[in-house]
């Protein structure tokens, strides 16, 4: 299983009625265990507790407890002699009502909700011999949304197959992309509307309108002020602004939606989107579109500080040290500024953006820091979008990479 299932499996594992005697089975289900593995756990062959738990040798110690026990299960767990002669990597003690475990190499510790313990999922991905990078641990918010955009994006090919086709899967590709961008605009207010509750209240819920409501937000956003009288613009579209660049222009199609397929729109749409991480996000979301890579959703990933052995030598290193020379010197500051505003970075394979995503926020960064010596925290970037170009023979990676860098220019 790869990280985006086993999100999906926990969560729906997270939904159900809490079963004391089966939820350690299903937790271990739910991160790839096979149903032979679990036969032999429940019938104490592989089972190592010594507590009535759930040992499994070399990976983790599950114990359910009573209410308002967990704290001190966990405690017990810990002070187990079994989870010691086991090399047990993980401890965990839940009641259904909270939720506690324990990294026992790094101490690092979960102690939530219940029913928010699938937001913590990044923390027991090695239990799926899933080595992540901090990165990606800690931002399992990207995993989380790239599992809700898969189900929503194999639900409205199942209505419209011809999207699918290499015909329309730029469309499609484009459609999806700017939904992203919904999501993460009326997060960030640079909506004045809402996008998700705007479709939930003009979309009858038997779905049969969704793709008319959509386009017609879309098509608002792409249209400015003043035409909008002439376009016909509804009163209920006009608090959505119009949004320039490339992401809304042309064919204003959007795919049917099913029931289902507007119930999984509203669900994303209901996620935090200020906590999305353009550096991994593209990544991730890139295999959503690409049938041949949906099986390894959530593993096209490079991590940020081997990006960066790449960018640091390249040309911040040298950056950065001129910014130590210019100290306080507004003229030397200033020429910094300028010379950075002319910086052009190119990656001639960017996939889905992750090498421009970085280099822009680190040259973000550093002209920041100059502004903040000139005493001009608040000055517009003199860093265009534009200085940032790649290649990228797939149509989708492309799409995302150019709305990674605008969601990154929001976030700086």
């Amino acid at each position: 299983m790869n990280a985006v299932e086993i999100e999906q499996a926990i969560t729906d594992l997270a939904e159900q009625p809490f079963d004391p005697a089966a939820f350690p089975y299903a937790f271990l289900e739910a991160f790839g265990n096979k149903a032979t593995t679990l036969k032999r756990l429940r019938a104490g062959a592989s089972n190592k507790s010594d507590l009535g738990g759930v040992l499994q040798a070399s990976n983790i110690h599950i114990l359910t407890c009573d209410a308002g026990q967990v704290t001190q299960t966990l405690a017990g767990l810990k002070a187990s002699p079994a989870t010691t002669r086991a090399k047990a990597k993980l401890i965990l003690a839940t009641d259904g009502a909270d939720f506690e475990a324990e990294d026992l190499s790094s101490g690092e510790t979960v102690a939530c909700a219940f029913k928010d313990f699938p937001d913590h999922f990044g923390f027991f991905l090695p239990l799926a011999g899933i080595s992540t990078v901090r990165q990606i641990s800690e931002n399992a918010f990207d995993i989380r949304a790239t599992s809700r955009l898969n189900r929503l994006y194999v639900e409205l090919l199942k209505d419209n197959p011809e999207w699918g086709t290499a015909e329309r899967r730029h469309d499609m590709n484009h459609f999806m992309a700017r939904l992203i961008f919904c999501f993460f605009a009326e997060d960030t207010r640079i909506f004045s509307g809402a996008f998700t509750d705007t479709v939930a209240q003009m979309s009858a819920r038997d779905s049969s309108n969704t793709h008319e409501v959509i386009a017609t937000l879309f098509r608002a956003m792409n249209t400015r002020r003043e035409n909008r009288a002439v376009a016909n613009i509804p009163r209920w579209a006009e608090d959505f602004p119009y949004v320039n660049g490339q992401l809304f222009s042309g064919s204003i199609e959007v795919p049917r939606f099913s029931r289902i397929a507007r119930s999984y729109l509203l669900h994303v749409g209901g996620l935090d989107w200020t906590r999305i991480n353009p550096d991994i996000f593209g990544s991730m979301i890139q295999a959503v579109a690409e049938d041949e890579e949906r099986g390894k959703l959530g593993m096209h990933y490079t991590s940020v500080p081997n990006i960066l052995k790449v960018l640091n030598p390249l040309f911040l290193d040298d950056l950065r040290e001129k910014l130590e020379e210019a100290g306080d010197n507004a003229r030397m500051l200033l020429n910094l500024r300028k010379r950075m505003a002319r910086i052009r970075v190119f990656d001639p394979a960017c996939g889905s953006g992750n090498f421009l995503v970085i280099a822009y926020k680190q040259m973000r960064a550093i002209e920041a820091e100059i502004n903040q010596r000139r005493s001009e925290p608040d000055r517009a970037s003199d860093i265009p979008l534009t200085n940032f170009r790649g290649i990228e023979l797939r149509d989708f990676p492309a799409e995302i990479a150019r709305l990674a860098l605008v969601i990154a220019e929001y976030q700086c």
